[in-house]
């Protein structure tokens, strides 16, 4: 064979090997493709099924035969969500966003992982974009209004905030607080605000009057709504059986004593509440308000007629609502005065200076109750009492037993929250000093209270307790009661309040509530030593 022909058939047999070759690494790579199929799609099952480490796996390698998969981009993002790796999310993310610009699901995904990495300036389009086109996203309407927040757009903030869809208790907390912030009055939650109103009660001045002042107290302490509305009413009608209207004492073989419990004192009765205040400025984080409330009783039993209560308050009020370290605050102070009667006489006139500070204090997880949210109030009052009509006004031998006093209180009050708002419990301490013009009234003394409220899986009612132990330590001897032992000492009273209510809401904005109050005043003079038991069903309405 000729070297010609020999270098023809070698160069020929060579061809058919290289083609051999391609064509064997043509049908490989072409068999590999629906292979990445196959396991980008085992990548999202993984994912799906939060075996978040398999999905990495599973979907690195799809992306290493298909690297721009829109696909298995953005379920490599959401694998790193899932794993808790937000700055590994942003890169596949941002591929992803490259490939498909108007897909709503990776504009969301991308633009929240810009907000948890407070890179706002690049979330905010993307998230607005978002919200305009679909609003419902989990966790969308929280993070638009708080970009809206920062802009100082309140109103959009608002919106935002009100339209938030949310599994998460802190988001849906933060966005209920937000949205008051916006709305302009930085307000607290509905059910802070009323514990703000629990916690600035104005403590019972007498045993005779303090029954009626703590069913004010609990109407006053029912939420109200909050809205932009400057002028808020609330109108309460209801009967009442009480079973100690006049404050006998308990069984003692004391003469005087037994004297007292002959009189009449139980009687049915009726009573209606009217509330009104009006927030005369609004500005920014600071609001003031006028407050006018009314109260009346009328004991249906005329023997005990003269102990109908009328009291008429009046009062102003101002707070500064805003946040310190991202964790909400609101510092208050409130002026009232106000003028009660017994019978158709005159009986006390009060002077309440407020002062309180309110903190919402970062939530806490407990093993087997989950989230647990907090609210904490430090209170100080003074109150200035004038009683008339005291028997030392007109014979200075009863001089030290005027009950004409100041009072200076301080004390907490700290409420677990669960499940927004759903479950409540209150626990509290006050100490306070009354320095009274007659010395047989003169004490220190201390109270525990504590309580608890939920709302029931049906019907919407609400069912609260309070219970509270008031100790006061006089430091006079009395000068006209004896005690136990027949000696004219001091006073040693506690005091124990037991207070359960019952409440529905209606339609047209009405409630219904049952209310059981029980007082036992235990003192080792017989004279103060009495029980106490107040039934009443009232219905409200607001405005």
């Amino acid at each position: 064979m000729s070297s010609i022909a020999f270098a023809r058939l070698w160069l020929l047999h060579l061809s058919a090997a290289i083609m051999a070759v391609w064509f064997s690494v043509a049908v490989q790579a072409h068999a590999q493709e629906p292979d990445a199929e196959v396991v980008a799609a085992e990548g999202v099952l993984a994912y799906r099924t939060q075996h978040y480490e398999e999905a990495l796996t599973l979907l690195r390698r799809a992306l290493e035969f298909h690297p721009q998969d829109a696909r298995a981009l953005y379920y490599l993002g959401l694998t790193h969500l899932g794993l808790g790796q937000i700055k590994e999310a942003v890169s596949p993310l941002e591929s992803v966003y490259g490939l498909r610009p108007d897909d709503l699901d990776v504009m969301y995904q991308l633009g929240g992982v810009y907000f948890a990495l407070a890179q706002f300036d690049k979330a905010e389009p993307l998230l607005e974009e978002t919200f305009r086109r679909q609003p419902d996203f989990e966790n969308l309407g929280y993070y638009v209004g708080f970009l809206r927040y920062r802009h100082k757009n309140y109103q959009g903030a608002a919106e935002a905030f009100g339209a938030v869809r949310s599994s998460d208790v802190d988001i849906r907390q933060l966005a209920k607080f937000y949205r008051g912030l916006s709305l302009g009055v930085l307000g607290l939650s509905d059910q802070a605000l009323s514990e703000l109103a629990l916690v600035q009660q104005v403590q019972p001045m007498s045993p005779i009057t303090g029954a009626s002042v703590r069913i004010q107290e609990a109407l006053a302490a029912t939420p109200k709504k909050r809205d932009l509305t400057r002028f808020n009413a609330r109108l309460t009608l209801g009967g009442f059986y009480d079973d100690n209207v006049a404050i006998n004492p308990n069984s003692n073989a004391d003469p005087f004593v037994q004297a007292l419990r002959a009189r009449p004192t139980r009687s049915p009765g009726f009573l209606t509440s009217l509330q009104a205040d009006y927030a005369f400025y609004r500005q920014g984080p600071l609001e003031a308000k006028a407050t006018y409330s009314f109260y009346q009783t009328v004991n249906t039993n005329s023997g005990v007629g003269s102990f109908d209560i009328q009291d008429h308050l009046g009062g102003l009020s101002g707070a500064y609502r805003g946040t310190l370290r991202a964790m909400p605050y609101e510092l208050g102070a409130q002026y009232t005065y106000d003028y009660m009667f017994l019978g158709l006489d005159g009986f006390l006139s009060r002077q309440s200076l407020v002062l309180p500070a309110v903190i919402v204090p970062p939530s806490t997880m407990v093993p087997g109750l989950g989230t647990v949210q907090h609210l904490t109030t430090v209170l100080y009052r003074h109150q200035t009492k004038n009683f008339f009509l005291e028997p030392g006004d007109n014979d200075i031998r009863f001089a030290p037993e005027s009950r004409d006093a100041q009072n200076n209180m301080f004390g907490f009050l700290h409420v677990f929250r669960f499940a927004q708002d759903r479950y409540l419990l209150r626990l509290g301490y006050q100490h306070d000093t009354e320095a009274s013009k007659g010395t047989a009234f003169t004490y220190r003394g201390n109270r525990l209270q504590t309580g608890g409220e939920m709302v029931l899986p049906w019907q919407n009612i609400a069912v609260r307790m309070d219970y509270e132990w008031h100790w006061r330590d006089y430091q006079y001897a009395q000068t006209v009661f004896t005690d136990n032992d027949g000696r004219l000492s001091a006073r040693d009273d506690t005091t124990r309040i037991l207070f359960l209510q019952l409440s529905k809401p209606f339609p047209y904005s009405m409630t219904v509530a049952l209310q059981y109050q029980g007082i036992w005043n235990d003192s080792n003079i017989p004279v103060y030593d009495y029980t106490k038991n107040v039934v009443t069903a009232q219905v409200t309405w607001a405005y």
